[in-house]
């Protein structure tokens, strides 16, 4: 996940949708794989995607990267 505007790396979060919008949201993943972010260290067994996916993400409050965060929704900009 990335921060709105800069698109600073701020965490990843679990996929927890119905079976319908994960089959979307891996759909939508594999169609738009893309590089990790600049200066990234490696993560294994993470597939990174292009910008242009926008979530809503459930999360703890007072941090600065997501903790315990899990995905609620998720839409293409500009939809």
């Amino acid at each position: 996940m990335a921060e709105p505007g800069t698109r600073k790396y701020v965490g990843s979060a679990f996929v927890s949708v119905n079976r319908e919008m994960r089959e979307r949201l891996w759909k939508r993943v594999q169609e738009h794989a893309g590089p990790p972010p600049r200066e990234m260290p490696k993560r294994p067994a993470t597939q990174w995607v292009k910008p242009g996916i926008k979530a809503r993400v459930k999360h703890l409050r007072g941090e600065e990267d997501l903790r315990h965060a899990s995905l609620q929704d998720f839409w293409d900009e500009g939809t």
